[in-house]
Protein backbone atom coordinates (compact mmCIF):
# COMPACT_ATOMS: atom_id res chain seq x y z
CA UNK A 1 0.00 0.00 0.00
CA UNK A 2 1.32 3.42 -1.00
CA UNK A 3 1.73 6.01 1.77
CA UNK A 4 -0.29 8.47 -0.34
CA UNK A 5 -3.24 6.12 -0.91
CA UNK A 6 -5.46 8.23 1.34
CA UNK A 7 -3.90 11.53 0.37
CA UNK A 8 -4.34 13.89 -2.54
CA UNK A 9 -1.74 13.41 -5.25
CA UNK A 10 -1.31 17.18 -5.68
CA UNK A 11 -1.49 18.75 -2.20
CA UNK A 12 -0.85 15.60 -0.12
CA UNK A 13 -3.64 16.49 2.34
CA UNK A 14 -5.89 13.63 3.50
CA UNK A 15 -8.72 12.93 1.07
CA UNK A 16 -12.25 13.80 2.14
CA UNK A 17 -15.69 12.52 1.14
CA UNK A 18 -15.43 13.88 -2.39
CA UNK A 19 -12.57 12.49 -4.45
CA UNK A 20 -11.94 12.88 -8.16
CA UNK A 21 -9.65 10.92 -10.45
CA UNK A 22 -7.20 13.08 -12.40
CA UNK A 23 -5.73 11.65 -15.60
CA UNK A 24 -2.05 12.63 -15.38
CA UNK A 25 -2.01 12.52 -19.17
CA UNK A 26 -5.45 13.72 -20.34
CA UNK A 27 -7.83 11.14 -21.84
CA UNK A 28 -7.92 13.28 -24.99
CA UNK A 29 -4.18 12.62 -25.30
CA UNK A 30 -4.63 8.84 -24.76
CA UNK A 31 -3.84 8.95 -21.03
CA UNK A 32 -4.96 6.05 -18.86
CA UNK A 33 -3.25 6.52 -15.48
CA UNK A 34 -5.30 8.31 -12.82
CA UNK A 35 -4.50 9.69 -9.39
CA UNK A 36 -6.87 10.64 -6.56
CA UNK A 37 -7.25 14.37 -5.93
CA UNK A 38 -9.57 16.78 -4.13
CA UNK A 39 -12.06 18.46 -6.48
CA UNK A 40 -10.50 21.87 -5.71
CA UNK A 41 -7.03 20.54 -6.56
CA UNK A 42 -8.34 19.00 -9.78
CA UNK A 43 -9.82 22.34 -10.84
CA UNK A 44 -6.58 24.14 -9.96
CA UNK A 45 -4.55 21.79 -12.18
CA UNK A 46 -6.84 22.33 -15.17
CA UNK A 47 -7.09 26.08 -14.54
CA UNK A 48 -3.31 26.42 -14.85
CA UNK A 49 -2.39 23.93 -17.59
CA UNK A 50 -3.65 23.02 -21.04
CA UNK A 51 -4.15 19.37 -22.02
CA UNK A 52 -1.05 19.62 -24.22
CA UNK A 53 1.03 20.82 -21.27
CA UNK A 54 -0.36 18.08 -19.03
CA UNK A 55 0.45 15.47 -21.67
CA UNK A 56 4.08 16.62 -21.72
CA UNK A 57 4.35 16.75 -17.90
CA UNK A 58 2.61 13.42 -17.28
CA UNK A 59 2.99 12.01 -13.77
CA UNK A 60 5.72 14.49 -12.78
CA UNK A 61 4.07 16.24 -9.81
CA UNK A 62 7.26 18.22 -9.14
CA UNK A 63 7.09 19.69 -12.65
CA UNK A 64 3.52 20.86 -12.00
CA UNK A 65 4.64 22.53 -8.78
CA UNK A 66 7.31 24.49 -10.65
CA UNK A 67 4.41 26.61 -11.89
CA UNK A 68 4.29 29.60 -9.52
CA UNK A 69 0.50 29.90 -9.49
CA UNK A 70 -0.05 26.20 -8.74
CA UNK A 71 2.68 26.16 -6.07
CA UNK A 72 1.02 29.18 -4.45
CA UNK A 73 -2.35 27.39 -4.53
CA UNK A 74 -0.90 24.23 -2.91
CA UNK A 75 0.70 26.34 -0.17
CA UNK A 76 -2.59 28.18 0.40
CA UNK A 77 -4.73 25.03 0.55
CA UNK A 78 -2.26 23.08 2.74
CA UNK A 79 -3.97 23.91 6.04
CA UNK A 80 -7.57 23.58 4.81
CA UNK A 81 -9.81 20.63 5.83
CA UNK A 82 -10.11 17.70 3.37
CA UNK A 83 -13.56 18.71 2.07
CA UNK A 84 -12.74 22.43 1.75
CA UNK A 85 -14.33 24.10 -1.26
CA UNK A 86 -13.80 27.52 -2.82
CA UNK A 87 -14.15 28.95 -6.33
CA UNK A 88 -11.13 28.36 -8.54
CA UNK A 89 -9.80 31.42 -10.32
CA UNK A 90 -8.04 31.16 -13.64
CA UNK A 91 -4.77 33.06 -14.01
CA UNK A 92 -5.09 36.51 -15.59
Amino acid sequence: MNALDNRCWLCERPLGRKVQQHHTVPKAKKGRTTVAVHPICHRAIHANFTNAQLARIGEDRAALLEDEALAKFVDWVSDKPPDFHAPTRRPK
